[in-house]
């Protein structure tokens, strides 16, 4: 049995990725004997979607990246993707440099992945060129995550923000509504769907019957997060029932 312990930064009022991060993981070990994934947080405080707290937030990066230090995991991943997206097009790697810094003061050098580096290799990896976009954010922050996909070169064909500022109220949406909510999207130039560009909106159960649905690859900030820490891991990129981008096909691209 070999372990892998998995560092996790979050936001202090995030209960999703800590639910579906593992639950990838878990679904994985079912299907590929030989694997375990341990998951330790550390938390940054954040309870409202605006750039203010966001901006504070990303303030105790390196705090929370000294704490899961201590826990010397094989790889330290950084989940808040808005947080990031919000301070500019480029960002993740500031933040993703930032930790390892920190990771190798403290004699424990790992890979680091952000959430928002995820969705840009998770969108490469696909090949695809133009997506549309689901974000429980108010507009001018689906903008600003909008702007960072494009400046990154994939074009963003719509989007649909659904304007929930409460970042425990994000926690609370339905999964299922996210298939009439794509319903709402022009999806004719869209090579993909990113049907949850927030680590918080929970959308790991709608991800797989809206790709069947579509017919066209969809994704999520955690199953983009997933994907990427596989392949830095050197494991191959296989979760069932989470969409192509977890088919166990594609290999890492980078962000």
């Amino acid at each position: 049995m070999t372990d892998y312990r998995i560092g996790m930064i979050v936001p202090s009022s995030n209960l999703t990725m800590e639910t579906e991060l593992p639950r990838m993981f878990l679904a994985r070990e079912a299907a590929v004997p030989g694997e375990r994934f341990v998951h330790h947080a550390a938390r940054a405080r954040m309870r409202h979607v605006t750039p203010e707290e966001l901006a504070a937030m990303n303030g105790q990066t390196r705090r929370a990246a000294a704490e899961l230090a201590d826990a010397r995991p094989d790889l330290v991943t950084t989940a808040c993707l808005v947080a990031i997206m919000a301070q500019g097009p480029g960002y993740h790697c500031t933040a993703e440099d930032a930790i390892a810094e920190v990771l190798a003061a403290e004699n424990a050098t790992a890979p680091v992945v952000s959430s928002a580096g995820a969705l840009l290799s998770g969108i490469a990896a696909l090949g695809a060129r133009r997506v549309a976009i689901i974000t429980p954010y108010m507009k001018p922050l689906t903008r600003a995550v909008a702007a960072y996909l494009e400046d990154a070169g994939t074009e963003v064909v719509d989007a649909l923000s659904l304007e929930v500022p409460d970042n425990l109220a994000v926690a609370r949406l339905d999964p299922a509504e996210l298939r009439a909510h794509a319903g709402k999207l022009d999806l004719s130039r869209a090579d993909a769907l990113v049907l949850s560009a927030c680590v918080q909106m929970p959308s790991l159960p709608a991800v797989q019957p809206v790709e069947d649905a579509l017919g066209i690859p969809v994704l999520s900030a955690a199953t983009a997060t997933c994907h990427r820490i596989l392949t830095e891991l050197g494991l191959r990129p296989y979760v069932p029932g989470a969409g192509r981008l977890l088919g166990g096909e594609l290999a890492g691209a980078a962000a």
